[in-house]
């Protein structure tokens, strides 16, 4: 991915729960726009195509596809991050919201931790259908 840089899980963990969502939402963009910008021809499409599984709704049903595969200390992530108090979103309901931010941290936590673990996770979320 784009930057080498790797911290230890505890340095990792240390981090606030909301800088890691706000770094995996980046990078799961990035992530679905690197996907979709090979077999799509023009950028209305690609942002569609994006903008499908970027959002709330479709990052919940994500991570719940995704709960059986992931290690306890990953569950840990989701469970602490889900449980964030956050101010409502007016596009997805709190549940939906809750789940989406909980596997945006999952996704910054493992990128800052372990780039392989998470395109693993990333290529089994491809099973979810937005």
């Amino acid at each position: 991915m784009l930057f080498e840089k790797t911290l230890s899980t505890t340095e990792a963990k240390n981090l606030p729960l909301r800088m890691l969502a706000h770094l995996g939402d980046a990078v799961f963009e990035l992530y679905e726009r690197e996907r979709e910008v090979m077999t799509t021809h023009t950028a209305e499409s690609l942002h569609q195509k994006v903008v499908r599984r970027v959002n709330a709704e479709s990052q919940a049903r994500i991570l719940e596809g995704l709960m059986e595969h992931l290690l306890e200390p990953e569950q840990d992530i989701v469970r602490r991050a889900r449980n964030l108090k956050l101010t409502g979103n007016r596009r997805a309901d709190q549940a939906s919201y809750r789940y989406a931010t909980a596997m945006e941290a999952l996704v910054g936590y493992l990128y800052l931790t372990d780039k392989g673990r998470l395109s693993q996770l990333l290529d089994l979320s491809l099973e979810t259908k937005p």
